[in-house]
C-alpha cells in the first residue's frame, strides 16, 4: 500500500497548484476596487534591471477604490510611473512627486458581466487541469495494479479515494469562482 501513497499525495499536491494557478490568474482580475495584486505582473527598471513593483515599492490601499504605491527609492518614481503606463493596465497613473495614485474605474453592468464569464472560463480552466491529475493518478494507479503493488480490490478503493480528492479540489475551485463573481458583480 505504501507504493500508492506517493500516487494520492502527488495528485493532491497538483491538484492544489491548479487551485492557486486560478487564484493568482483571477487576482489579475480587475473587479472594480483596489486590489494590490493587480500590480503583480508589472515591472519597472531599476538600475537597469526589470524589477517587480512590489520589491521597489509599498503598495498600499488607502481608500476602497485607490492603490497607493510609494517607491522605496524616490528615483525610482518616474520608472514606477512609465511602467505602470506600459503595462495592460488601463489606469492612468497619477504621480505627486512622492507617490502614484491609481484610482480604479467603477465598472459598467456590461463589463462586470463580461468579467464573470472569464471568471468562468478560467474557472472552467483549473478544472481541466484537476481532471486531467486525476486522469494521470489513475493511470498510475492501473500501472501499479498490473505490475502486481496492489490488488484489485486495493485498486477500487485507491480509486475511490483519488475521486475524493478530485471532487474535493473541484468544490474548490468552484467557491474560488463564486467568490470572485461575486465581487465583481456587487463591485
Amino acid at each position: 500500500m505504501a507504493v500508492t501513497e506517493p500516487i494520492l499525495k502527488d495528485a493532491q499536491a497538483n491538484m492544489k497548484k491548479a487551485e492557486i494557478a486560478l487564484q493568482r490568474e483571477l487576482g489579475n482580475i480587475r473587479a472594480g476596487r483596489a486590489n494590490a495584486s493587480l500590480l503583480n505582473r508589472i515591472s519597472a527598471d531599476y538600475y537597469g534591471t526589470q524589477t517587480p513593483l512590489n520589491q521597489m515599492a509599498s503598495i498600499t490601499i488607502p481608500e476602497p477604490r485607490v492603490l497607493m504605491v510609494t517607491p522605496f527609492d524616490k528615483s525610482a518614481l518616474k520608472e514606477i510611473e512609465k511602467a505602470i503606463l506600459a503595462s495592460d493596465l488601463g489606469i492612468s497613473p497619477a504621480n505627486d512627486g512622492t507617490a502614484i495614485r491609481l484610482v480604479i474605474p467603477q465598472l459598467t453592468e456590461e463589463r462586470r458581466k463580461e468579467l464573470a464569464k472569464d471568471v468562468k472560463a478560467e474557472g472552467e480552466r483549473a478544472k481541466v487541469a484537476v481532471r486531467n491529475v486525476r486522469r494521470d493518478a489513475m493511470d498510475d494507479l492501473k500501472k501499479g495494479n498490473k505490475a502486481g503493488n496492489f490488488t484489485d480490490d486495493q485498486l477500487h478503493d485507491l480509486e475511490d479515494q483519488t475521486q475524493k480528492i478530485t471532487d474535493a479540489a473541484g468544490k474548490s475551485v468552484d467557491g474560488i469562482v463564486a467568490d470572485k463573481e461575486k465581487e465583481i458583480l456587487e463591485g
